[in-house]
């Protein structure tokens, strides 16, 4: 059996293999009101069918004014429970787990109206300078994380992720390039990481699933942040009750970055053994051999699919038919996976 296909446990949760789609916006939700549509009714359920491990929802804003875009999902009132409660409902009914990406834009906010952001430094000539936040804006957005999180769990999702990565909200926070606070908020490493331990705290008041944080394990630029810098804060994670660790990295201030296939993968590994934490290894990974080398070899844990699971939502029966593996097909379609 290849590796990527062995089924892994996380708390209570099993996931039957190691393919896990990753949260992608799809900024779909033209009325603005965040709320599920029937686009998000097909588009996630299909790469259930498909057969991925984990499905994770895009991400979710737990504030109006935290979302990327007027069209984003979101998560900040009950009302958007229900439609949420059906997506999970489908995904799970195709033998898949649901997860979902709670986030906030932070100053990379493209929202109507005023954005926030740890230091009032705007991302670049594009984007609006956002308002420096309080310490009372600060409380009220670590217990909107906490409020997302119990209408997570009430509309059935399997598993939390938290999105501290791609130069969001708690990403800023966590980098001394986009966070220039001289009070508990800013400064030093721990300062820096105050806002993700109160947020993962206030989660797990209400949440006792398997939780994961995706983080951008490099800034690409001198000053900024690295993936031996993420190794003490991993260990910190994991001393709260995280479960995994989500290896991405970039876009909290604009950098090139020479990106190939696996090049984020170094990542995950310094993160893994370094914390003793699971991973995930994301980026450019579109070959079924590639994907089966990383988890073999204890790179990751787990793969995230983005990009190429936009092409081919059955990327896992394509990979399950290379490697040798065997998958259980839908029966309505048997005819045409055997």
């Amino acid at each position: 059996m290849a590796t990527l296909f062995e089924s892994i446990k996380f708390g209570e949760v099993t996931l039957r293999n190691r393919i896990v789609m990753s949260p992608m916006c799809m900024y779909s939700c033209p009325e603005g009101d965040g709320r599920v549509q029937d686009w998000h009714l097909v588009h996630y359920p299909t790469r259930a069918v498909g057969g991925a491990g984990l499905i994770i929802v895009e991400a979710t804003a737990v504030q109006p004014e935290g979302r990327i875009s007027n069209e984003d999902l979101g998560i900040w009132e009950d009302g958007q429970i229900e439609g949420l409660g059906r997506l999970t409902d489908l995904i799970k009914q195709h033998g898949a787990a649901a997860g979902i990406q709670l986030a906030h834009a932070g100053r990379k906010s493209e929202t109507d109206g005023d954005i926030f952001a740890p230091s009032a430094i705007a991302f670049n000539d594009r984007y609006k300078e956002p308002k420096e936040m309080t310490t009372e804006d600060i409380r009220a957005t670590v217990s909107a994380f906490r409020e997302a999180a119990r209408r997570a769990k009430k509309a059935g999702f399997d598993v939390i992720e938290l999105h501290g990565a791609h130069g969001y909200l708690l990403n800023e926070f966590l980098s001394p390039l986009s966070n220039r606070r001289t009070d508990e908020y800013g400064g030093s490493a721990e300062n820096r990481y105050r806002v993700l331990r109160e947020t993962i705290d206030a989660v797990k008041e209400v949440w006792d699933g398997p939780l994961f944080v995706r983080v951008s394990a490099s800034d690409w630029t001198d000053g900024g942040m690295g993936p031996d810098d993420y190794v003490p804060m991993a260990r910190w994670m994991k001393e709260q009750g995280v479960d995994f660790i989500d290896v991405s990295s970039g876009a909290v201030v604009p950098a090139r970055i020479e990106s190939y296939p696996g090049y984020q993968v170094p990542f995950s590994e310094t993160i893994r053994s370094g914390a003793g934490i699971a991973t995930g290894a994301v980026g450019m990974i579109a070959e079924p051999e590639h994907a089966e080398e990383i988890v073999r070899n204890g790179r990751a844990d787990l793969v995230l699919l983005g990009r190429e699971l936009l092409r081919d939502p059955y990327w896992p029966r394509r990979a399950a038919n290379v490697l040798g593996a065997e998958v259980e097909a839908p029966v309505q379609y048997e005819r045409g996976w055997k």
